[in-house]
C-alpha cells in the first residue's frame, strides 16, 4: 500500500461538483446490489444509493431469523442460499414481511430483540460512515465520492426515482462476485491472490486504528488490483472493541465458510485449508495488537456513541 494508506490523518478529499456526472441523468441507473440498510444503483461509473426505510430494515431483520430458523429444519440448505445469494425470490420474501408488519402498531414490530437489533444497526452505521469519512476518504481503500447539488435520477425497480446529491466511484465487481467468477473458472491461484490483497487492505486499516468487524466478501470491491472497504458499517476504532471480538468470536465454522466460499471450494479442500491457514495467520490478536497504533484510542474514533456497540 501507498504512503497515504500509512497515514492516519489523511485529509477528507470529496470532490465537490457544479453538476451531477451527465451519465447519471441521461438513462436509467441498474439496480447493483442491495445491503440490510440500503440499496444501490449505477451507471457506467458512479454509484448511488438509497436508504431503506426503518419498517424495510425491520422487515429484514425478521426474514433473515426466519431464514436462519428454517434452515435448521430443512434439508439442502434453502435457506442459507437465499441469504447468499439475494435475488428476487428474497425481495418478494421481503415485501411479504414488511406487508405483515404494516398492519402492527410500530410499537408492536419494534419491541424486545428486533428493536435491540435496529439500534444496534443504526449505531453501527453511523460510526462506521464517520471513521470512514474522517479516516479513508482520499486513501486507495475507500471509493472516490463526489458531491452535487440535488438531482433527480431514473433507477430500475421500485421506486422509480431518486433525488441524490452524491455519488462514489464504481468498483468493477465485488469481492464475493470476483471470487464466484475466478473459481467457476478454475483459477484458484488468483483467488489466492485476491485474498492476500483483501488481508493487506485489512492490515492497511489497522495500522490506521480501524477495524472492521464485517469482513464479509460483499462488503469489499475490486477496482483495478485495488480492495477497496464497501460498507463502513462494521468499523471501530476502540482497541477495547477489537480485542473483546477476536478474542470471543465465534470460530465453530471456518474461516471460508463464515464468508460465503464453501460451495466454490467444496470441491477442493486443500485450496479450503490454505485460505483459512492464511486468514488464521492474519486475523488474530497478535497480529492485530502489534498493527495498532500504539497511542491509545482518541474517544472520537468511536464515532457518535464511543461506548460498546459490536
Amino acid at each position: 500500500m501507498s504512503a497515504a494508506v500509512e497515514s492516519r490523518s489523511a485529509p477528507v478529499v470529496t470532490r465537490v461538483l457544479a453538476d451531477a456526472p451527465e451519465e447519471l441523468t441521461r438513462g436509467v441507473l441498474r439496480r447493483l446490489g442491495e445491503g440490510v440498510g440500503k440499496v444501490v444503483y449505477a451507471s457506467d461509473q458512479w454509484v448511488v444509493r438509497r436508504k431503506r426505510s426503518p419498517r424495510e430494515v425491520v422487515a429484514l431483520i425478521l426474514l433473515w431469523r426466519g431464514l436462519h430458523f428454517i434452515e435448521r429444519l430443512l434439508p439442502g440448505g434453502w435457506g442459507r442460499k437465499l441469504r447468499s445469494h439475494p435475488s428476487r425470490k428474497l425481495r418478494f420474501l421481503r415485501v411479504l414481511v414488511q406487508g405483515a408488519i404494516s398492519l402492527l402498531p410500530q410499537a408492536l414490530w419494534f419491541r424486545g430483540h428486533i428493536r435491540d437489533v435496529w439500534r444496534l444497526y443504526r449505531r453501527r452505521d453511523r460510526r462506521g460512515v464517520k471513521l470512514a469519512q474522517i479516516h479513508l476518504t482520499g486513501s486507495p481503500l475507500y471509493p472516490q465520492t463526489v458531491t452535487f447539488p440535488p438531482v433527480r435520477v431514473r433507477v430500475g425497480g421500485w421506486p422509480g426515482w431518486l433525488v441524490v446529491s452524491e455519488a462514489t466511484e464504481r468498483v468493477e465487481t465485488t469481492l464475493n462476485d470476483k471470487f464466484i467468477g475466478l473459481a467457476r473458472a478454475g483459477r484458484f491461484l488468483e483467488m489466492e491472490q485476491w485474498l492476500i490483497r483483501l488481508l493487506d487492505a485489512r492490515q492497511a486499516g489497522w495500522r490506521r486504528g480501524l477495524f472492521s468487524m464485517d469482513a464479509h466478501l460483499k462488503n469489499y470491491g475490486a477496482i483495478g488490483d485495488r480492495v477497496v472497504l464497501l460498507d463502513s458499517g462494521g468499523l471501530t476504532g476502540v482497541w477495547s472493541e477489537v480485542e473483546q471480538y477476536l478474542s470471543t468470536r465465534d470460530s465453530s465454522q471456518p474461516p471460508h465458510c463464515r464468508m460465503g466460499l464453501e460451495p466454490l471450494l467444496r470441491g477442493h479442500p486443500e485450496i479450503a485449508t490454505q485460505f483459512d491457514d492464511r486468514w488464521n495467520a492474519t486475523v488474530n490478536l497478535p497480529t492485530v495488537r502489534a498493527a495498532w497504533p500504539s497511542e491509545k484510542s482518541d474517544p472520537a474514533r468511536g464515532g457518535d456513541d464511543a461506548g460498546p456497540q459490536h
